[in-house]
C-alpha cells in the first residue's frame, strides 16, 4: 500500500467561502452560503477542480440541527442536502473535467469533535434526509471527521439501507491533536487499529484521517496499513486531509468559532507531509479546514508529474 498512485481530493469548503465573501457566520456556518449564495458555492467547487482535485465533497458538512437549529433541518433538511449535490455536480458538469467525482459528506451529526454528544437513537432521522438529498448526485459517500466508531458504524449502515446502488461509502476519522503518544487515538479515545478493524469489518472502501493536525496522520496511516495487512484487506485505500489549525482542546468543537490558522502550513509544506503520508500508503490526499485551492494544485503538480515519470 506504498507508492500508490494518489487522487487527489479538495480542501477545506469553509475558509474558502470566507475568503471569498460568502455569508458566513455562526451557527450556520458553511451552511449559511448554500441558504444564501450557492453560486458561491460552486465557484469554490470550481476553484478545486481547477486546482486538480480529482474529487470534490458536496457543502452539506453543516446541513445539520448543530449548526441550522431543529426547526429548520425539519422542514429544509432534505431540500438543502439536495441543493448541496445539485450545486457539486452541477460544478463537474460546468467544468472541462467531467471524470471528476463527487463524494456526498456526512458530516458528525451533533457537533464536530464531540463524541459525547452523540445521541444513537436520533441519528437515523438526521442521517436520512441527508443521504436522500445527496443520493442523485454522488458517486460515493464520504462519512467525515468522525469521532466515534459507532456513530460511523451507523453511516454506513443507514447508507446501506438506502442506496440501492451500493455507492462505494468512505470513512475518515478525526484524531486527537497529541503528537507525544505513539498509539494514535480518534477524538473519542478509541484507538486507531480498533477502527480500523470495526470499518474494515464493515465493507467499507476507503480509510482516511481528517481535521486534525497534519502531524498526527502519518502513524495513524502507518497502525491502519499494518492493520489491514494483518485483516488480509489490503483492498481497502488509505487517505489523510489534515487542518491548518493549532491543535485543539480535548473540549473544542469545530466551527464554535473562527479558529485561527497556522502560517507554518504553505503549499510547500502541506505537500512535505502528503509525501510522508503516501510513503504510508496513503492513495486519497487532500486538505481540510484552511488548505486551500493553492495548496491542492501543489499538490496536484507534484503527484500529476511523479505519475508521469
Amino acid at each position: 500500500m506504498s507508492n500508490k498512485t494518489v487522487r487527489i481530493l479538495d480542501g477545506g469548503m469553509g475558509r474558502e467561502l470566507e475568503r471569498r465573501k460568502a455569508p458566513f457566520q455562526q451557527p450556520e456556518w458553511s451552511a449559511l452560503a448554500l441558504m444564501e449564495a450557492p453560486d458561491i458555492v460552486a465557484e469554490v467547487h470550481q476553484a478545486f477542480i481547477n486546482s486538480g482535485a480529482q474529487l470534490i465533497t458536496s457543502n452539506s458538512y453543516a446541513l445539520v440541527p448543530f449548526h441550522i437549529g431543529e426547526e429548520r433541518f425539519a422542514s429544509e433538511g432534505l431540500s438543502l442536502a439536495d441543493l448541496a449535490g445539485k450545486v457539486a455536480r452541477q460544478a463537474v458538469v460546468s467544468s472541462h473535467h467531467p471524470e471528476t467525482l463527487v463524494a456526498g459528506s456526512l458530516p458528525p451529526l451533533f457537533g464536530s469533535y464531540r463524541a459525547d454528544l452523540y445521541r444513537p437513537e436520533q441519528a437515523e432521522s438526521i442521517a436520512t434526509p441527508l443521504i436522500q438529498g445527496l443520493m442523485p448526485y454522488v458517486d460515493l459517500w464520504l462519512a467525515e471527521t468522525q469521532s466515534l466508531i459507532e456513530e460511523a458504524l451507523e453511516l454506513h449502515r443507514l447508507v446501506k439501507a438506502l442506496d440501492q446502488n451500493n455507492k462505494p461509502f468512505w470513512v475518515s476519522f478525526t484524531l486527537e491533536d497529541c503528537e507525544a503518544t505513539t498509539i494514535p487515538t480518534l477524538r473519542s479515545g478509541q484507538s486507531v487499529e480498533h477502527a480500523v478493524k470495526q470499518m474494515a469489518s464493515s465493507g467499507v472502501s476507503a480509510i482516511l484521517f481528517n481535521c486534525c493536525q497534519p502531524e498526527v496522520i502519518e502513524q495513524a496511516l502507518h497502525v491502519a496499513k499494518q492493520t489491514l495487512i494483518q485483516l488480509e484487506h489490503t483492498h481497502i485505500e488509505l487517505g489523510a486531509y489534515a487542518n491548518a489549525f493549532p491543535p485543539q482542546p480535548k473540549t473544542a468543537t469545530a466551527n464554535d468559532g473562527l479558529d485561527a490558522l497556522r502560517d507554518d502550513l504553505t503549499p510547500p509544506s502541506y505537500l512535505d507531509w502528503a509525501k510522508r503520508w503516501q510513503q504510508q500508503g496513503a492513495s486519497l490526499i487532500g486538505g481540510c479546514c484552511g488548505i486551500g485551492p493553492e495548496h491542492i494544485a501543489h499538490l496536484n503538480q507534484h503527484f500529476s508529474s511523479s505519475e508521469a515519470e
